[in-house]
């Protein structure tokens, strides 16, 4: 009894979670060419902000007011699929209601 053989280790040792990178991020949704895409139509659309806020003079100025509304728009939603495409919210979602959205 002194020398423990009669009780042996009845709990396994911990195991370690994996290691998970931040916030869930991972490609696994937005394969082949749907990547590329998405951050090039979120450049572009941030692009276009840029522009349209470069503008300091303007004569009829409801055009540009609408481009703005639209390109701002543009971003900021194509931010929002790449954050839920490319992160766990995707998963915490489901993807039937991904797809509805």
């Amino acid at each position: 009894m002194e020398n423990g053989g009669v009780y042996n280790e009845t709990t396994e040792p911990e195991v370690k979670a994996p290691r998970r990178p931040p916030l869930g991020f991972t490609l696994r949704h937005l394969r082949g060419w749907r990547l590329p895409v998405k951050v090039i139509q979120t450049i572009l659309s941030l692009a276009a902000v840029i522009c349209e806020e470069i503008v300091e003079d303007c004569s009829n100025c409801g055009g540009l007011y609408f481009f703005e509304f639209i390109s701002c728009s543009a971003f900021l939603l194509s931010l929002l699929i790449l954050f839920v495409y490319c992160t766990d919210t995707y998963e915490s979602l489901g993807e039937d209601k991904v797809q509805k959205l």
